[in-house]
C-alpha cells in the first residue's frame, strides 16, 4: 500500500510538473515578446525622430500614448515633468521610463538602446568617414526640420487640451512660455518649473481627485537608492581618480560624465559644456567640433549622441562608445533612482497641486521650444510654411503613419531646393 501511495504521489507530481512547464515557457515567451516589441518600436523612433528633444516628446506621445496606449495622458505628462526636473536628456529619460513601466529595468535598457543606437552608429560613421562633406545645408535635412514643426504642433495641441483645462493653468503655461522665451539660460527652465510648482501648490492645494495614479514601477526602492548613490559617487569620485591616476581614458570618461550630469534643458545646452571640456585641452579642434554639431542635426535621435561623434574623432569607434556611455549614464541612474519615489510623491495630496502646476508649465516650455529653435530654424519662407501645413494635415487629419510624414518631408525639402 505504501509503495502504491508513493507511486500515485509521484505520478501526480509528474503531471503537475508537466502542466507547469508550458506556463513557464509562455511567461518567458511573453516577456521576450514584450522586450522585442519595445526594441522594435524604440528603434523605429530612433530612426525617424528628428528635431531635438521637444520633437522627440511629440513622437513619443504619438506612438506610446495615442497609438499604442502604453500610458495615459496624465501618466505621460507626469513622466515628462519628472524628466524636466532631472538633469540630462529629457526625451531619453522619458523613453527609459516608458520602457521600465512596460517591462522593468531591462525594458528601460532595451528602450534606451533602440532609441539611441541608430544615431550613435550614424555619428561614429560620420566621424570616421564623412567629416569632410558639408551636408548641413542639404534640402532633405531642411525638410526633416519642417517635419518636426508638424509633429511638435500636434503634440502641443493634445497636451494643452489635457493639461491646461482652466484659466489658472493657462496662466501658468503663459508664464512658463514668457520666462523661457525671454531668459534663455541653462537654469531658466528649472527655475520656471520650481515657480510653477509653487503656484500650483498654492492654487490647487484644496484640489481633490477621485482616482489615485498607480504606475507600479517594477523597481525595488533599494535598487533606486543604489542608483542615486552611484550617481553621486561617480560625480565626486571620478575627478579624484582622474588626478590620482593621470589616465587619459578616466579623464575622458569624467569629462563626458560630468557634462551629462550638470545639464538642464536638453541636448543644446550640453554643447558649450563639452566644448569647454574638450577644445581647450586640445582633444578636438574647434573646426571638428563645429562640423560634428552640424552633422548631429542631420541624424535622428537624442542630441546627446553628439558625444559619440566627439569620442570617435578623439579615439576611434571605441572612444565613441565610451563617450556615449559616459554622457548618458547620469541620466540613466537618475531616472531609475527617481521613478519609484516619484509615484509616491505624485499621489500625495499636498504634492498633486504642485504637479498640476508643473504639467501646465511643461506646455508653456514646449510652446517656447516650438518657436525657438524649431520654428525659427525651419520656417524661413512661405513655401516652408506650406510644406508644414501639408505635413500637419497628413498627421492630424489623414492620420498617416509618422514614417510617411518623415519621408514626405525629406522629399519635399529636396524638391524645394529645385524651385
Amino acid at each position: 500500500m505504501e509503495a502504491r501511495e508513493k507511486y500515485m504521489n509521484s505520478s501526480r507530481n509528474l503531471k503537475h510538473n508537466k502542466k507547469e512547464l508550458p506556463m513557464k515557457r509562455t511567461n518567458s515567451n511573453r516577456g521576450f515578446k514584450s522586450l522585442l516589441e519595445i526594441f522594435l518600436v524604440s528603434t523605429q523612433l530612433g530612426l525617424t525622430s528628428f528635431g531635438g528633444p521637444t520633437a522627440h516628446l511629440g513622437y513619443f506621445h504619438e506612438e506610446y500614448v495615442r497609438k499604442r496606449k502604453w500610458m495615459d495622458e496624465k501618466g505621460y505628462a507626469d513622466l515628462v515633468a519628472l524628466a524636466q526636473f532631472l538633469p540630462g536628456p529629457a526625451s531619453s529619460q522619458v523613453g527609459i521610463g516608458i520602457g521600465v513601466m512596460r517591462a522593468g529595468v531591462l525594458g528601460g535598457i532595451i528602450s534606451f538602446i533602440g532609441f539611441t543606437l541608430p544615431s550613435v552608429i550614424a555619428l561614429i560613421l560620420f566621424a570616421l568617414l564623412l567629416t569632410e562633406f558639408d551636408i548641413g545645408s542639404a534640402g532633405w535635412i531642411h525638410g526633416l526640420k519642417i517635419v518636426a514643426v508638424a509633429v511638435v504642433a500636434h503634440a502641443i495641441m493634445g497636451m494643452a487640451k489635457k493639461l491646461t483645462p482652466d484659466l489658472k493653468r493657462k496662466a501658468i503655461a503663459l508664464f512658463a512660455l514668457l520666462g523661457t522665451l525671454i531668459w534663455q539660460t541653462a537654469f531658466t527652465q528649472v527655475g520656471v518649473i520650481l515657480i510653477a510648482a509653487l503656484f500650483g501648490f498654492l492654487l490647487y492645494k484644496q484640489h481633490q481627485e477621485k482616482e489615485e495614479v498607480g504606475s507600479q514601477f517594477p523597481i525595488a526602492k533599494s535598487v533606486s537608492v543604489m542608483c542615486l548613490l552611484l550617481f553621486f559617487v561617480l560625480l565626486f569620485l571620478l575627478p579624484i581618480i582622474r588626478e590620482a591616476t593621470g589616465s587619459y581614458w578616466v579623464a575622458m570618461f569624467d569629462s563626458f560624465y560630468r557634462s551629462g550630469s550638470l545639464v538642464f534643458g536638453g541636448g543644446h545646452v550640453v554643447l558649450p559644456l563639452l566644448e569647454q571640456e574638450l577644445v581647450p585641452k586640445g582633444w578636438i579642434s574647434e573646426a571638428a567640433f563645429l562640423a560634428g554639431y552640424g552633422t548631429t542635426q542631420a541624424v535622428p535621435g537624442p542630441l546627446f549622441t553628439f558625444a559619440a561623434y566627439l569620442g570617435a574623432v578623439m579615439n576611434g569607434w571605441q572612444g565613441g562608445l565610451i563617450a556615449t556611455v559616459a554622457v548618458f549614464l547620469p541620466a540613466f541612474l537618475l531616472i531609475l533612482g527617481a521613478l519609484p519615489f516619484w509615484d509616491i510623491l505624485r499621489n500625495n495630496p499636498k504634492i498633486k497641486g504642485a504637479i498640476m502646476g508643473v504639467n501646465a508649465a511643461v506646455v508653456g516650455i514646449l510652446i517656447s521650444a516650438f518657436y525657438n529653435p524649431i520654428w525659427t530654424s525651419s520656417i524661413l519662407a512661405p513655401i516652408d510654411f506650406a510644406l508644414a501645413a501639408i505635413l500637419f494635415s497628413m498627421l492630424v487629419y489623414w492620420k498617416l503613419p509618422p514614417w510617411i510624414i518623415v519621408m514626405t518631408g525629406a522629399i519635399g525639402g529636396s524638391l524645394m531646393t529645385l524651385i
